[in-house]
């Protein structure tokens, strides 16, 4: 896959113009995307900028604000709709010299109605969603970065389902102003990249934040913790495989790995998910649902038919139980450096009419903590199957330092 850190340096050292390396990008996107249907609208040409990641072409999903582009949000309800100004990811973009080269495939609002895009690792094959394009668009080697949102699993989900990298970072840092909303107390950019450091060099350089293009870390000494998610229904085979391997690999590298026993404060915090976004939700999407109820997609309308009955006690609770799981994630997190976990259920679902389930992703969302994932086998079926690297809140720079350790025993020969 294309990487954002090589394509920068190259640029950087005058070894490649910017325009080549923009061009090289529109020339994979013509080739593929037709089959592929990862972009929604596309520029006619990609001017360069300046900045650490001129060269660096980005696809951007199609519910963010773009000046120059249309935000159709993955619904005939706004075709054509063309905001007046960039939402400030895309405006921290542009400032670090990256080029948006089009707008990536989103479900219809971010739900779970799929995308038109195919996973380029099988075309009958779901390719995750809400961010199906911006995965896909990465995996195929169109674009090295594209940005992704996760209200539920829609960034480290699709990412592992289509075989790439992919972090959603700490609650809020970075901006979700001109991001059209689903559930604000969850809704979070991310970015997906071909490897770990590449997601911490773009990460660091979107928020002038140069201690989140962390090396390598040190596995030894290193307190790993295995969270299984029992408050949930179990993975596929493949997916506890993928658990044990890479806690294997962890401990070859030093590290010292323990089961974790979760706290039950942490099961009710999972359940909370469903009526804090519910309720948010019918308010996000509330003029779409009263105008266009009958244009909007058939599982975002019957879920939000469905949504309408949660009451505003039901969202303080949800509010009230989500603030005590933080405060026992924090207690939890201490008895451990980082935790591992699933990133998806197993592999990609054998059906374009799923989006898949974000089961083992929702309490992170919720918790606002820093979840990274990276391609680690393939299972029965010849997918990507991938683990969950998950930290405590605002310790980003350390879960890019640790899967950027992990991932070289992954590719390390034997």
């Amino acid at each position: 896959m294309l990487s954002v850190r090589d394509i920068a340096r190259r640029v950087a050292n005058g070894e490649i113009s910017a325009h080549a390396a923009l061009a090289d990008s529109e020339r994979r996107i013509a080739e593929r995307d037709g089959d592929l249907r990862a972009f929604a609208a596309r520029p006619e040409t990609l001017a360069p900028g300046t900045g650490p990641l001129a060269g660096v072409a980005v696809g951007v999903k199609d519910i963010i604000d773009t000046a120059d582009l249309p935000t159709g949000m993955g619904s005939p309800i706004y075709d054509g709709y063309q905001p007046r100004a960039d939402a400030p990811i895309v405006m921290a973009l542009k400032a670090a010299g990256a080029t948006v080269a089009g707008k990536t495939q989103t479900t219809a609002f971010a739900f779970l109605d799929p995308a038109p895009t195919r996973n380029p690792h099988d075309p009958s094959a779901s390719p995750g969603g809400s961010s199906a394009g911006s995965a896909a668009a990465v995996a195929a080697s169109l674009v090295p970065l594209a940005i992704g949102t996760q209200t539920g699993g829609s960034v480290i989900r699709p990412a592992a389902y289509c075989g790439i990298a992919a972090i959603k970072p700490s609650y809020g840092l970075l901006p979700t102003v001109g991001v059209k909303p689903f559930s604000w107390s969850l809704d979070t950019l991310g970015l997906m990249a071909a490897g770990a450091g590449d997601l911490g060099f773009a990460l660091a350089a979107l928020t002038g934040r140069p201690d989140l293009d962390a090396p390598q870390a040190a596995l030894a000494g290193l307190k790993l913790g295995l969270c299984r998610q029992d408050f949930t229904d179990r993975p596929e085979p493949a997916c506890e495989e993928a658990l044990q391997r890479i806690a294997a690999l962890a401990r070859k590298g030093g590290a010292a790995v323990l089961d974790l026993t979760t706290p039950p404060e942490l099961a009710a915090t999972f359940h909370a998910h469903g009526p804090l976004q519910n309720w948010e939700a019918t308010q996000a999407l509330a003029w779409e649902y009263a105008r266009h109820r009958d244009e909007l997609p058939p599982k975002l309308r019957a879920y939000l038919d469905e949504a309408r009955a949660t009451t505003p006690r039901d969202y303080d609770l949800a509010r009230a139980t989500a603030r005590r799981g933080r405060q026992a994630a924090e207690r939890w997190f201490a008895e451990v450096d980082l935790v591992l976990t699933y990133a998806a259920p197993g592999e990609a679902p054998e059906t374009l009419a799923s989006t898949g389930d974000s089961k083992f992703n929702r309490l992170w969302t919720l918790l606002g903590t820093p979840c990274l994932t990276v391609p680690l086998m393939r299972g029965p079926r010849g997918l990507p199957v991938s683990f969950q690297l998950v930290g405590r809140f605002g310790d980003d720079a350390r879960v890019i330092a640790a899967a950027r350790a992990l991932e070289r025993l992954i590719l390390m020969p034997g």
